[in-house]
């Protein structure tokens, strides 16, 4: 976790907020699995109902672009190295574990939806929206969007119809701080 990162650092308030337990991982080197390297993964969190999750967060705009041109598109790029990282924790962590990509949206209040605002969290004067999808669910469709950078996408359709709130994979916290792990 890159705490100078604003969309890491308020997904962070949020888990804390909200009471889940977790662990911030500390990006700062790379983990090495035998001989290979490996990107880290942002967080682990144990929600209610056993959940456990590994999260790699990305941060994005909504709408992207520049104010006077402003896209509504909702960016669902990734690097492939940030897949295949998270992939490969969650094969280490083993059976149980789910690894999520978590699209923090930095979100400009005229853009929001009367649906959107029930679940915009706000953080140090910013309004973020987190929206999560499987790995292996992105991994499925995943196309390559620049070979240049290493950068992999899905199709907006397609990620509409995986991408869920986060709130969805945590489910509610009632009395997490009793039952974490550690």
């Amino acid at each position: 976790m890159d705490r100078g990162n604003h969309y890491e650092a308020a997904f962070e308030a949020y888990l804390r907020e909200h009471g889940y337990c977790y662990v911030a991982v500390d990006e700062t080197h790379r983990a090495m699995l035998g001989e290979a390297r490996v990107k880290n993964l942002d967080f682990i969190v144990y929600g209610e109902a056993n959940s456990r999750l590994l999260v790699d967060v990305k941060g994005r705009r909504f709408p992207s672009g520049s104010r006077r041109h402003p896209r509504r598109v909702w960016e669902c790029w990734s690097t492939q190295d940030d897949v295949d990282g998270l992939q490969h924790w969650t094969y280490l962590f083993g059976i149980g574990y789910q690894g999520l990509l978590v699209f923090a949206y930095e979100m400009e209040l005229e853009a929001v939806s009367s649906e959107e605002a029930d679940n915009l969290y706000h953080f140090r004067g910013r309004h973020y929206l987190f929206r999560a999808i499987d790995v292996l669910d992105y991994q499925r469709h995943m196309r390559v969007r620049s070979p240049k950078w290493g950068t992999v996408d899905i199709p907006g359709p397609i990620f509409h119809s995986l991408v869920q709130p986060v709130g969805n994979f945590l489910c509610s916290s009632a009395a997490l701080t009793e039952e974490c792990p550690f």
